[in-house]
This record gives C-alpha cells, structure tokens and sequence, in this order.
C-alpha cells in the first residue's frame, strides 16, 4: 500500500525554557514534550466524564470529514448537539462528527483553574484556550492554521495520531488556492501517487500522542489527524510577530476567508471544481516535479563527493 514517507517526532521530557526557544522554537522545528502536564488538575482529571459532568445544556456546533460542496460555506457545521449528548456519543460509539475550537473561556471557563501556561518562552494570547473534540476514528483534514500561530497542542482521553509537514513542504501537498487546506479528494493514509505524484517527494514528521502529551507546532505546520480513540484536546496558541506573518495572517482571517465563502455563494460548486483542477495541474507540473527530483538528491550527492 503506498504510504506518505514520515519520520518520527522527537521526543523531549523535561526541557528548559532556554533549551526549548533555542532549539526547536528559534528553528521552528515541532517536538513531542513529555511531562508538561504531570503537574496540572487537568492530567489526573480531564477525561469524557468529567467534561459531561461541566456541559450542562449548552448547543454546540459539529463537523464531520466530508468535503464541502456547492454554496456551502467552507467552516459550516453540519449539525447541532447538546454537548453532553455528544459527549455520550463519544463514549458509546465511534463517530466522524467532531467540536472545533471550543473556547473555555466562553463556554466552560471553570476548567481554567485545571491547567497553565507553560513557560517555555512563547508568548501566550490567553484569550483563546480551545479545546477540540473527536470520535474514535475521526479525521481531521490537512490544513495549517489560518492564524499562523505557534500552538501547544495538549492531548487528553485516549490516543490520537497527527502527521505534521512543514511549510516547506506546500508545494507538493496539492493545496487549495484561497484556503489552508489541501484537496479534500486526497486519501492521506493510502494517497493515489499515479492522480497526486507530487506526495511521493513530501516527507512529514509521525506523531503519536497518549494521555497529557503536548506537541508543540511551529506557524504555518501543516497537521492531519486521527483519532484513534474518542478523546479531546487543548491548544494555546502565540500569535506571530514578524511584520510579514502579521500582514499574512489578517490577510488569511479578513481577506481571503471572506472571498471564499462569497465566490463559493456565487458560483457555487463551480468555484470549487475550477480551484481543484487548477492545484492539480499547478501541482503536477513537470518542471516542479523535476526540481523536486533534483532536490531530494542534492543531500546524497553532497555525501558522495565529500568521501571521494
């Protein structure tokens, strides 16, 4: 079966504040850190349970894996649930419908007291704790995120796995022009490299995340996620500050998400099959698959000649 080629993550326990900036947030390179929760409320109490226990009656919004089609828009829930019906659903069965960006702050602020800002050396927008919740085999697309954040991202209940690629890799990840996501026709765990052969030249980091596992993911990392067992998640987030990843973001959150959505009211699936047949052939051009060629075997070129 062909398979995305991927490294493991690099696993840190117990790393310094200097020892993090230095060698993974100045580099932008994601790291699996082991340990940063043992002290928290949350590691001993944070399970379904207690978050059904919170939920009250309170409605929440869920999505499912399907693509979007015609004038739907592109961040449109597919249905509404009371939280702790869904929460339910979650422990009984598995389920492709999952909460997205569910702010603690705004819904359920008493689980504030059960955690803490690491201090590691990012700079924390505390307005926005939000949480992420999925059945057992649930998937999350491959996207980045629209704000380009540099996120903790804190796993509870369960166990889920999340491949990561970085920026660098866009170009042979079939994105979608006016969004942050790649073609949602892509099978990422068995992907047809004949349709897509721009996936054999990516190389993305394997992550494997338990029970209170944080995995820090540098701006602009893609991410694709399953859900090997009901379970939900918090990430923090630090907003960039370079003046060009500033501009990027609001052109992401107030410019192109708004002409999306509009293109998507007004041509409807038209809009959608133009933009996936373009990043095809885009992506599948000859000369970029060449120069990708030739970039793969640069490094062992290198090796050669320096043992000659």
């Amino acid at each position: 079966m062909a398979q995305i080629k991927t490294t493991p993550i690099t696993r840190i326990k117990d790393i310094s504040k200097k020892d993090f900036i230095q060698n993974f947030y100045k580099p932008q390179r994601p790291v699996l850190l082991d340990g940063l929760t043992k002290d928290w409320g949350a590691y001993g109490k944070w399970n379904l349970d207690y978050i059904q226990q919170r939920a009250g009656d309170q409605v929440v919004p869920l999505y499912n894996s399907e693509p979007t089609k015609g004038k739907q828009n592109s961040a449109a829930p597919v249905q509404h649930m009371k939280l702790y019906d869904y929460i339910d659903l979650l422990k009984t069965a598995p389920t492709d419908l999952r909460i997205f960006f569910y702010n603690i702050l705004d819904h359920m602020p008493e689980l504030i007291k059960d955690f803490k800002y690491p201090d590691i050396g990012l700079k924390f927008f505390k307005r926005l704790p939000a949480m992420f919740f999925g059945g057992k085999g649930s998937k999350v697309l491959l996207h980045y995120d629209m704000d380009l954040a540099d996120a903790i991202h804190f796993h509870f209940h369960g166990n889920k796995s999340v491949t990561l690629f970085a920026p660098d890799q866009t170009k042979y990840l079939y994105k979608v022009p006016f969004a942050v996501h790649n073609l949602e026709t892509i099978n990422l765990e068995s992907p047809d490299f004949k349709k897509y052969p721009a996936l054999q030249h990516v190389t993305g980091v394997q992550v494997h995340m338990k029970h209170g596992d944080a995995l820090y993911m540098p701006s602009g990392y893609w991410h694709y996620i399953k859900y090997l067992d009901s379970g939900f998640s918090l990430t923090l987030r630090a907003f960039p500050r370079k003046p060009q990843k500033v501009a990027t973001m609001l052109y992401n959150v107030f410019i192109m998400r708004h002409f999306e959505n509009s293109m998507r009211k007004m041509f409807g699936q038209k809009w959608v099959d133009y933009k996936d047949n373009l990043v095809v052939r885009k992506t599948n051009n000859a000369k970029n698959l060449s120069k990708a060629r030739i970039e793969k075997q640069e490094p062992r070129n290198k090796t050669d000649s320096d043992l000659l």
